[in-house]
């Protein structure tokens, strides 16, 4: 048995992918689901959707690899993080819709609890900011807005999970409730320095910690899957939320590398190593993988907007009908126009943290077009990487002066690439094999279940496909950062 089955849960759609015993691609499938918007600023998913849609892949897979389950050695799981769910621990049955890592119920809260002065207290544990992205005030809102759900998980008949633990509970058919350290430290409940959920922010948020899973390795045995489900038991044997999984990928390993993947939103990584920096810059600390029990720390900025923009192109804006026109489009853009896109839609994540932004445009003429919108559109992703990377090199001195390593859909573009490079003023490299956040699941379990190579092996293997060198002036640069920053601090004070 060498093959890996990697689960990619992500926040538009899953992914099953089979993986060789030289991690290249066998077989995949791919089905998108519905996102549901309640309210303005709210992001929810039907939970049976994010089963169902896992289930399916996984079994279109195997079929197309053409070699039954057999040759399957273990299943590795990614998954989008800090999307909140609570179900019955006897049924199975959810109690509310997924509460998205994007939606924003939990501004009010959010806000009442900096003002008692508790970030303080939340950051020093978590490495986290008080916001509305993280899982704790969704699972609080849960408890204190669906009718009989406290009384019911004060009477342990509920069980809270992120995406991969509800995949896991369904995949073993309720035998095992269980996350990894890299889920359990975007939930805003978990202390990363004492690795174990923090009873002082559970009581401030009135989760009984009865409700939380069991938290391991990222490589360690999660339980089986249901024999009925593809015709045998298959160990699940690694667990990593994504933008972790694609740092495993990418073959961060160490102090000093840095990773960005650019999906829906987009995340930055820095790997600090066994040193769990704490950041004056509002960037989060947090566990970028452990291992053996030692777990490895990262400074990350997460951005909620990223290949999003493109989708609003195409979905709201109706200016495209494929994310692949925009290339084209900004080619042919007027470069005498300085259209400038703030895509705060969910607000502004790192390094600003203004849940109440939403997007703004500035520098329109009556001859901006669709070509000026999608410029701008792509180089809205380049500009968010920059106030990242500075705000990184700001707070940590080992940052490196090495490539930026990039993956996920947006980095196939390359002029959005070669933007990027241009922007941050540093070379970009994007590997042969882009499916970085599924191999690093694949590895993960590969490597527990001793069919995959070891850390040093793996990372040996890492091949660069393209890498793009600064080419801009730097007065040019300049003026170009300059005005987004200005477009920044107009959307903030819009905002109020």
């Amino acid at each position: 048995m060498t093959h890996i089955l990697a689960i990619d849960q992500g926040t538009t759609s899953t992914r099953a992918i089979l993986f060789d015993e030289t991690l290249n691609v066998v077989a995949s499938a791919k089905e998108e689901f519905d996102q549901h918007y309640p309210q303005s600023g709210w992001v929810e998913h039907d939970p049976s959707d994010l089963w169902s849609t896992t289930a399916a892949t996984c079994r279109a897979a195997i079929e197309k690899a053409g070699a039954g389950t057999d040759g399957i050695a273990a299943i590795g799981i990614t998954n989008q993080r800090e999307t909140t769910l609570v179900w019955d621990r006897a049924t199975g049955k959810p109690v509310f819709n997924a509460i998205v890592w994007q939606d924003r119920r939990t501004s009010e809260m959010c806000k009442r609890l900096k003002a008692e002065g508790f970030e303080d207290v939340v950051t020093d544990r978590t490495g986290l900011l008080l916001d509305p992205y993280f899982s704790g005030t969704k699972l609080a809102w849960i408890l204190d807005n669906v009718d009989g759900v406290r009384a019911r998980a004060e009477a342990g008949k509920l069980a809270f999970g992120t995406v991969d633990t509800w995949l896991v509970w369904n995949l073993t058919g309720g035998k095992v409730h269980v996350t990894d350290a890299t889920n359990a430290a975007r939930t805003m409940l978990y202390d990363i320095r004492k690795g174990r959920w923090s009873k002082t922010i559970c009581d401030k948020l009135g989760i009984p910690m009865s409700m939380l899973p069991d938290v391991k390795d990222c490589a360690a045995e999660f339980g089986e899957t249901r024999a009925d489900l593809f015709g045998r038991p298959i160990p699940i044997l690694g667990i990593a939320g994504d933008q972790q999984a694609a740092t495993v990928g990418q073959a961060c390993f160490k102090p000093g590398m840095l990773k960005s993947t650019y999906g829906t939103g987009c995340f930055a990584l820095l790997n600090t190593g066994d040193t769990p920096v704490t950041s004056t810059n509002r960037l989060l600390t947090t566990i970028a993988y452990q291992l053996d029990g030692k777990p490895t720390y990262a400074l990350e900025g997460s951005i909620f907007i990223a290949g999003a923009v493109v989708q609003w192109l195409r979905d709201g804006l109706k200016i495209i009908r494929e994310a692949k026109e925009t290339q084209p489009l900004a080619e042919r853009a007027d470069p005498s126009q300085e259209v400038v896109l703030v895509p705060a839609f969910t607000g502004l994540g790192a390094p600003y943290w203004n849940a109440e932004c939403r997007g703004a445009i500035f520098g329109l003429t009556r001859n901006s077009g669709p070509e000026e919108f999608a410029r701008a559109a792509l180089e809205s992703v380049g500009f968010q990487t920059r106030d990242l990377l500075d705000a990184m090199k700001a707070d940590w001195s080992g940052t490196s002066e090495t490539a930026l390593r990039v993956d996920g859909g947006m980095s196939a573009s390359d002029w959005t690439m070669q933007f990027l490079s241009d922007i941050i003023d540093a070379p970009v490299e994007r590997p042969k094999v882009l499916e970085t956040t599924a191999m690093g699941a694949a590895w993960l379990a590969g490597y527990k279940a001793g069919v995959l190579p070891d850390m040093e092996a793996f990372a040996a293997q890492w091949a660069v496909d393209g890498r793009f060198e600064p080419d801009m002036a730097a007065d040019l640069r300049d003026r170009k950062y300059g005005a987004w920053k200005r477009a920044i601090d107009a959307t903030i004070g819009f905002a109020g």
